[in-house]
């Protein structure tokens, strides 16, 4: 039996992080900015940027990188302006290029446009298509940039920006997730499913926040407020906020990994917390799945909150068992094939005064392709583990995702090639069990909405794109 090859890090990937703010007092916005892209920097590592409007002037700085990276003191010093938007990025679509880096800044014959979105267009390649046959140029190969465009033509023939971005957003098929700023208003928005989180904060009556998620406003000293709702826009104007219900959808459908892997343990999405979330299906795995065993151990981090809930449910005794190396990134040099298929002994070390001699529960949110797992698993026996019983805090990935989130293509999901004894096997493990699809539900009770469950069910709530192939918008733009 064969795995499939991987790179080092075999999570799926976020997608991507927004940020908006209006300062009314006038005050300068971009250290806010700063901050909250950083408590936001797990959705996205890949670059960063932020756009402050000052008096119809645009100061953008984005690249690639981390954002301490792209972001320095002097930086920070020479961006003016009350009101802002920022985004850090993993790239769903189009390829990891300065030039796709956010927020995107233009000027066009209404003034100035400047966007940030999170999320996928599955009609993308349809959409630039007739933009560029009507004689729209593209500088990027991201979706965000035919959104602004979008946004810009309808411009045309509105009253209002918030008009024009209602109209665009009606054309626009997948995930979405935007922050949109114009010279006097900062506008935020969701998709009609709701497939993508954003929400809204304050500070004092004069600030107003959007932010992918509610740990940003904790970063920047802000009050949430609430969720967006699907299909609703807010616009912040100098003298009012406004709701606008652009659109209506019979279901909701918000994006279930953000509670299973994707967003901060610190953060509240749709009326749940991810944390209880995530501690609630550990021990949903513990009653499922129960083992003898001396010690619940987490993959770090991403299944740090299930392990506490699993430990607690059992009755087993919690401890570190891996240890995480917190100064490597999500890429680093990977000079042979030998070095990646090892490169995770180089990103987490097996405490041996912890698993030595020990029936162990290795608790960790997904299985993708499965050789990091394997990898995982092989080092804890090394360090002297008796035995290793694997707990993953999701059902089975079987099918790929459109709607912003990195879970490829079926022919390289393992769980799609291989039964769960076979996994078991091959990954060295004594036993392994996966959440049950049918507790999803149960792993969030105060979820206030539907989820989107595609990648364990092949269910998607908007319906298959028009190409299924993750590689599309690339390809499309190739040929054309």
């Amino acid at each position: 039996m064969c795995f499939f090859n991987q790179t080092a890090d075999n999570k799926p990937k976020e997608e991507c992080g927004v940020f908006g703010i209006y300062d009314k007092s006038g005050k300068n916005c971009a250290r806010t900015i700063y901050y909250a892209l950083y408590a936001l920097q797990h959705r996205g590592q890949e670059s960063c940027g932020m756009a402050v409007n000052d008096d119809n002037h645009i100061f953008c700085h984005k690249d690639l990188g981390l954002v301490p990276d792209v972001f320095s003191d002097f930086v920070i010093s020479q961006i003016k302006g009350n009101i802002g938007i920022g985004h850090v990025r993993y790239s769903t679509t189009g390829d990891n290029t300065r030039e796709n880096a956010q927020p995107l800044a233009s000027k066009y014959v209404k003034g100035t446009l400047t966007i940030a979105h999170n999320g996928n267009l599955t009609n993308a390649a349809r959409l630039r298509q007739e933009l560029q046959e009507q004689g729209a140029i593209f500088q990027s190969t991201n979706d965000t940039e035919v959104v602004a465009y979008l946004i810009a033509k309808e411009r045309l023939t509105s009253k209002s920006i918030e008009e024009a971005v209602a109209k665009a957003a009606l054309k626009l098929e997948g995930s979405f997730s935007l922050v949109v700023m114009s010279p006097r208003k900062l506008i935020g928005l969701r998709d009609p499913l709701g497939i993508r989180p954003l929400c809204m904060g304050k500070v004092g009556d004069d600030v107003t926040i959007f932010s992918s998620e509610s740990c940003a406003m904790n970063a920047v000293g802000a009050e949430f407020v609430r969720d967006i709702k699907p299909g609703e826009m807010v616009v912040v104007r100098p003298d009012n906020t406004e709701s606008i219900q652009y659109a209506k959808s019979e279901k909701t459908a918000l994006c279930v990994f953000e509670h299973i892997y994707f967003a901060r343990p610190d953060s509240v999405i749709d009326g749940q917390s991810v944390y209880e979330a995530r501690k609630l299906s550990g021990k949903l795995l513990a009653r499922q799945y129960p083992v003898d065993a001396d010690i619940v151990i987490a993959v770090p981090d991403s299944g740090l909150c299930a392990a506490v809930g699993y430990a607690e449910e059992s009755g087993i005794q919690y401890d570190l068992g891996l240890m995480k190396n917190r100064y490597i990134g999500r890429t680093f040099i990977q000079p042979s094939q030998d070095m990646r298929e090892r490169s995770v002994n180089i990103k987490l070390g097996a405490m041996g005064a912890c698993v030595k001699g020990k029936r162990v529960v290795m608790v960790d949110d997904s299985i993708v392709r499965g050789t990091t797992i394997k990898n995982i698993v092989t080092m804890l026996k090394e360090a002297g583990a008796t035995e290793v019983h694997v707990r993953i805090a999701s059902p089975l990935f079987l099918w790929p995702c459109y709607y912003g989130t990195d879970i490829p293509d079926r022919d390289q999901l393992v769980a799609c090639h291989y039964s769960v004894e076979e996994i078991c096997e091959n990954i060295g493990a004594d036993s392994l069990g996966y959440l049950k699809l049918e507790s999803l539900r149960e792993m969030v009770p105060d979820l206030k909405m539907d989820f989107c469950d595609a990648c364990f069910t092949g269910n998607y709530p908007g319906g298959v794109p028009e190409v299924s192939d993750k590689n599309a918008f690339e390809q499309s733009i190739m040929e054309l």
